[in-house]
């Protein structure tokens, strides 16, 4: 089931991926996620984000993980 957060964070995580001209497999060498999960969190049905992996995705953006939730 989606919830509305779920879909939020993954347009962020579309758009700053995207800002910073990253691949999603560039994105996944940077945070040490695997693409495919980033693939997942990117896509129409999203599973829920864990906070370790919003920090490994926040900290490969260089940013704060309250920045990559600031939708």
């Amino acid at each position: 089931m989606n919830t509305a957060i779920n879909l939020k964070f993954s347009k962020r995580l579309r758009e700053l991926r995207k800002k910073n001209k990253h691949t999603q497999e560039k994105l996944a060498e940077l945070s040490g996620v695997d693409y495919k999960h980033i693939q997942l969190l990117e896509s129409k049905n999203p599973p829920a984000a864990k906070l370790d992996t919003i920090e490994k995705i926040a900290k490969a953006f260089k940013i704060n993980p309250s920045k990559l939730l600031d939708f």
